[in-house]
């Protein structure tokens, strides 16, 4: 069984145009089968992409990046963050790419299982992590985190506060020794915390 945290996709492509409204916008993203949230944006994305906190000259990861959606919103509200966007999933990698072209932005794109192809450190990392992957994958984000972060750099991450969030908010707790609840809405808090 294929997931959209798959490596691979067999899946026919199926290359569309999807509409998604963020900051008082609309913009048009490729999207396609076997990526997560293929046909609109997300509420725990949108709501990432509209509350975290990002200075610019930042360098910024959207670790987990699906189509790219977070990175390019953020990037198109502070172009002179240097942006990177990770994903294990090669198709999200390869439409990330192609949206990254369609807004004439540039990043730096990494197909990486987590963090195991990342080799910087950076000012944020942004995350709507898989929570139907599983504990351990959230965790494995969370816990590793740290090595790649600068000093007093965040992690954000979005999560269902009451599908599990709860427990991604107390191991951010666990690992930083402080975590903030930086924004919520529609049952999905935004959680930060410092190193």
């Amino acid at each position: 069984m294929q997931h959209y945290f798959s490596k691979k996709q067999t899946s026919d492509l199926n290359l569309k145009k999807i509409q998604i409204k963020a900051f008082g916008n609309i913009y048009e993203l490729f999207s396609g089968s076997g990526v997560f949230s293929k046909d609109k944006l997300d509420t725990g994305s949108k709501l990432l992409i509209e509350n975290s906190f990002i200075e610019d000259k930042w360098s910024v990861l959207d670790l987990g990046c699906g189509i790219g959606v977070v990175g390019i919103l953020i990037k198109k509200q502070y172009l002179d963050i240097n942006l990177s966007m990770s994903d294990v999933n090669e198709r999200a990698i390869s439409l990330s790419k192609k949206n990254l072209r369609l807004h004439k932005l540039k990043a730096k794109v990494i197909q990486s299982n987590i963090y195991e192809n990342i080799t910087e450190k950076f000012n944020t990392i942004l995350s709507n992590p898989p929570q139907t992957a599983g504990k351990k994958v959230c965790f494995k984000i969370i816990e590793q985190a740290p090595n790649f972060l600068k000093n007093g750099g965040f992690l954000q991450i979005v999560a269902r506060h009451k599908k599990g969030g709860k427990s991604l908010k107390e191991k951010m707790f666990e690992v930083f020794g402080n975590v903030e609840e930086i924004a919520k809405g529609s049952g999905y808090r935004i959680y930060a915390s410092k190193n």
